[in-house]
C-alpha cells in the first residue's frame, strides 16, 4: 500500500512548480497516441486508454481537492472517461477496417493504415457542430452547479465547456476516419491551452502547445493522404 501510494503521489519540481509523475507519463502517453493518430495505426487507440487513465486522476484529484493556484478542472477530468470509452470503439473500428483492407493487399498488416481519411459529409458536419453547440450551453451549466463551491469565475465553467465537448468531438470523428477531428482539436487547444496554463497545469499546457504543431502537421498530411487514397480506390473500383 505504500508502494502505491508513493507512485500515486511521487512529483518532480519544475521552476519551482510541483509536477506529479502521472502528469508527465500521462501526456507522454497522449503525445505518443497523437502520433499514433497521424500515422493511423491501431496501436493509438490503447497507448491513448493509458494516458486517459493516468491524466483523469491528476485532473480528477484536483477537482476533489482544489488548492492554491490549481482551480478545478471539471470538464479535463470528465472528458478522460469519454476518451476511454471513445478509444474502445476507435480501436475496435479501425481494426476491422484495417482487417477488411488487408484483404485487398499482400503487404503485412502491421504495415498499412487503419482507414482512409475523409471530410465528414455536409449533413455529418452540420449534425455534430449543432449537437456541440446545444451541448456547450449544457455542459457549462452543469459544470457552474458543481463547482459553486469553488472559487471560480462563470467564464472559467464555459471554456471547461468548450474543452470538454470539443474533445468529444474531435475523439469521434476521428474514430469514424473524418479529417475534420484534426480542426475540432485546433478549435480546443486555442481554448485549453491557456486555460491550463491559467490553472497552473503547466506541463498539460506545453503538450498542448506542442500537440497544435502536430495537430497542423496531421491536418495536413491527412488531407493530402485523403485525396491520394479515395483516388485510387476509385481507380481500382473503375478497372
Amino acid at each position: 500500500m505504500n508502494v502505491l501510494t508513493w507512485l500515486y503521489d511521487a512529483q518532480v519540481s519544475v521552476a519551482g512548480h510541483p509536477i506529479t509523475w502521472r502528469e508527465i507519463l500521462g501526456n507522454a502517453f497522449g503525445f505518443a497516441s497523437a502520433v499514433g493518430g497521424l500515422r493511423r495505426r491501431v496501436w493509438a487507440w490503447p497507448v491513448g486508454i493509458v494516458g486517459n487513465v493516468l491524466l483523469f486522476s491528476v485532473f480528477l484529484a484536483a477537482t476533489v481537492d482544489a488548492s492554491g493556484a490549481q482551480v478545478p478542472l471539471f470538464g479535463q477530468a470528465g472528458r478522460q472517461v469519454f476518451f476511454l470509452l471513445t478509444s474502445v470503439y476507435g480501436w475496435q473500428r479501425w481494426r476491422a477496417v484495417r482487417r477488411a483492407r488487408t484483404l485487398d493487399t499482400d503487404g503485412p498488416a502491421s504495415d498499412m493504415p487503419a482507414i482512409t481519411p475523409r471530410w465528414a459529409s455536409h449533413a455529418e458536419r452540420i449534425g455534430y457542430l449543432i449537437a456541440a453547440a446545444a451541448a456547450i450551453v449544457v455542459v457549462q451549466w452543469v459544470f457552474s452547479v458543481i463547482g459553486a463551491g469553488f472559487p471560480a469565475p462563470r467564464w472559467y465553467f464555459w471554456c471547461d465547456a468548450w474543452i470538454f465537448v470539443g474533445s468529444m468531438v474531435a475523439t469521434y470523428a476521428m474514430a469514424r476516419g473524418w479529417t475534420d477531428f484534426w480542426l475540432a482539436w485546433i478549435a480546443v487547444d486555442v481554448v485549453g491551452v491557456p486555460l491550463l496554463w491559467h490553472s497552473g497545469y503547466y506541463p498539460t499546457a506545453v503538450l498542448y502547445l506542442v500537440y497544435t504543431g502536430l495537430v497542423v502537421g496531421g491536418f495536413l498530411t491527412w488531407r493530402r493522404a485523403g485525396r491520394r487514397e479515395t483516388q485510387t480506390e476509385n481507380e481500382k473500383v473503375m478497372a
